[in-house]
């Protein structure tokens, strides 16, 4: 997961969520990856996380962003255009070769089963990542009309049957992803995009093209995503009909943000028995002594009693 000063609260949040339904909490590792030049530092979050998870195993993993940054291109919203949404694409990278398969989650999710069921997803066929896969979708959409009328760049589908992913969600087998170079195969799409618009929807499209029709499908349960509404209005949204493992909040809506502004979605409310901010309120000085919220200040967790070791 990222952990920035921005969604903070919101990848505490997931965190409780995983280990309060894991069946071996211990088993599990947490891999963070935060941005070097962020308004709080890798180290302040660093001490977050261990304040409120006291015997959590993970590492923070400093993210450059200059890494990133020449590639980006504007998006239809400017949240899409942090360099750390683009930390991903860089964790054969980043994390340890030894490291050879991850989970990825964004921060504005809630796990309500056991992420052991997630982990032993096996990728078959060689296959390098598995997301719940949408092929009702309107795949075209996630192109501008540049790209479909320009038949060398739409011929890259012509022999797959790709079908729309949310990248907030997936089981990566970071050995396949190194050998095969993926972390460059996703630049070449973005440097391409700096010169000819041929997407607006940020980090994900690059990833589309390189991986649509080529991901091992994962049960729908594993990504009840869009519950933050669109990318423009936020609107409340309802559950995809089926079963539900993983709550997401992507779109522009955070359910934080609408609970603290007293205009919650329904659904958010399954995001609150999560959340462990807990509001202080500190004397900010002079006559009358204005207060304020600090910005952090987060209860510890209540799961907090299981062995530091790891199998």
């Amino acid at each position: 997961m990222t952990l920035d000063s921005g969604y903070l609260r919101g990848s505490i949040a997931a965190v409780h969520s995983v280990l309060r339904h894991s069946s071996c909490p211990e088993n599990i590792f947490f891999h963070f990856i935060a941005a070097e030049f962020d308004s709080a530092s890798p180290r302040i979050l660093t001490r977050l996380v261990r304040s409120t998870f006291p015997s959590l195993n993970f590492k923070v993993y400093i993210f450059r962003e200059d890494t990133v940054i020449n590639l980006i291109s504007s998006s239809i919203r400017q949240a899409l255009e942090n360099p750390l949404n683009y930390a991903r694409n860089y964790l054969g990278d980043m994390l340890d070769s030894s490291i050879s398969r991850v989970i990825y989650l964004d921060s504005d999710i809630v796990v309500v089963d056991d992420i052991h069921k997630l982990w032993n997803v096996t990728l078959t066929e060689n296959r390098v990542i598995g997301a719940p896969e949408y092929c009702h979708a309107n795949f075209t959409k996630y192109f501008t009309d540049e790209f479909w009328l320009d038949p060398l760049l739409s011929r890259v589908f012509g022999h797959r049957k790709p079908c729309y992913f949310n990248t907030g969600v997936m089981v990566m087998d970071l050995v396949r992803w190194r050998e095969g170079n993926y972390r460059k195969r996703i630049e070449n799409w973005m440097e391409l995009q700096r010169k000819k618009r041929i997407y607006e929807l940020g980090s994900l499209p690059p990833f589309l093209l390189v991986f649509a029709g080529n991901v091992e499908a994962i049960g729908h349960r594993w990504n009840q995503h869009g519950l933050g509404g669109d990318n423009v209005n936020g609107v409340c949204r309802s559950l995809h009909p089926g079963p539900v493992s993983l709550l997401h909040w992507s779109g522009k809506g955070k359910p934080w943000v609408r609970l603290d502004e007293k205009k919650p979605c329904p659904l958010d409310r399954l995001w609150e028995p999560y959340d462990l901010f807990k509001p202080q309120l500190v004397n900010g000085g002079g006559r009358g002594g204005i207060t304020r919220e600090q910005p952090w200040s987060f209860s510890s967790s209540i799961l907090v009693g299981y062995s530091h070791d790891l199998l």
